[in-house]
């Protein structure tokens, strides 16, 4: 199968290419995409060597899937130019997430509504796609109403101008380049994204809108705060859910285990619970700190951590052009 990775120089697109050989997709023709002044460098894939294209070259090459990780503002202009010429895009910007045209999609959740005519779906955010997997079984028995949400943010959501920013500050040096308005290193940012008018941030606002639209349900009620951190390698979040039915505890452990991607890691008596550092490199969302809102009745506190380049991104974009194999929907 033809594919093109759009922004393979990036942090993501890099994950992608790793998540791409990992899981065997089945590759036969790789197109790298970058900015024109990375056209003609090499990148490794399969211990193959691949010359970076531009996008022009790669449209006309027409490939069966296109994975897109360059940023909201080059999706909406040549996403549409790839599907012109058939082919499938999956676009990790927010560009296409919240169009009602499009599919947001997290496999373990949505495939079944992917059809032949979905030319551009489009792949949620990082903090949205660790939520709504470590919620979807336990959101199905017990309906939830209204979520809580607080995150704690890897660097690496940010990209290599942010690590770079960080590493210098660790190293005692001035950041040439710096991503983020102040020092990240040994501090906290409750800032990610632009500030909306209500106040809240857009990444703030992507995960409001975003769960409401992978679930279905536009009666959830959801309110977030998402903090960056000086950390690599994950995303963490501070779940607080309310569902309309009573649960149990040891159900709701026994849902987890039992829910696609989730891998539930929690044992307090042997401090075993879910960290970044534990989550690097894996596809699972990891789950723990279970236990009740002893303030409101029918309320769950939950710690959710998943590698947001993977799962967050590279790997739930690649899981959704498997599905579209196993679907029919990708010619070779």
């Amino acid at each position: 199968m033809k594919v093109a990775v759009v922004g393979a120089t990036g942090l993501v697109g890099t994950e992608m290419l790793k998540v791409l050989a990992e899981r065997h997709f089945p590759v036969t023709e790789l197109l790298p995409v970058a900015s024109a002044r990375s056209v003609g460098q090499e990148i490794e894939f399969r211990g193959q060597k691949y010359t970076v294209v531009s996008m022009d070259d790669a449209i006309a090459a027409r490939p069966a899937v296109a994975i897109f990780s360059a940023g909201g503002a080059i999706s909406l202009q040549e996403a549409p130019r790839f599907a012109a010429v058939g082919t499938v895009v999956i676009d990790n910007s927010s560009a296409w997430r919240m169009d009602p045209t499009k599919k947001l999609v997290v496999p373990e959740i949505n495939a079944d509504t992917l059809t032949a005519d979905d030319k551009i779906i489009a792949n949620p955010n990082c903090s949205t796609i660790q939520l709504v997997v470590a919620l979807n079984e336990l959101h199905k028995r017990y309906q939830a109403t209204r979520i809580v949400v607080s995150t704690y943010q890897s660097v690496t959501g940010t990209g290599k101008q942010a690590v770079d920013q960080m590493m210098a500050e660790r190293a005692g040096q001035t950041p040439g380049s710096p991503a983020y308005p102040h020092r990240i290193d040994l501090n906290v940012l409750p800032h990610i994204d632009v500030f909306q008018d209500n106040g809240y941030t857009k990444e703030e606002m992507k995960m409001v809108l975003e769960t409401k639209k992978i679930f279905g349900d536009d009666s959830i009620r959801l309110t977030a705060t998402t903090v960056r951190v000086p950390v690599m390698g994950g995303h963490s979040e501070a779940v607080n859910v309310e569902f309309a039915q009573e649960f149990d505890l040891a159900d709701v452990r026994e849902l987890l285990r039992q829910t696609e991607g989730v891998e539930l890691v929690d044992d307090v008596q042997n401090n075993t619970y879910p960290m970044p550092r534990d989550a690097q490199g894996k596809d699972a969302v990891l789950v723990g700190r279970l236990r009740r809102d002893e303030t409101q009745p029918r309320t769950l506190n939950m710690w959710v951590v998943a590698d947001n380049l993977r799962k967050g991104a590279a790997t739930n974009a690649v899981q959704i052009a498997e599905v579209m194999v196993k679907m029919g929907l990708l010619e070779k």
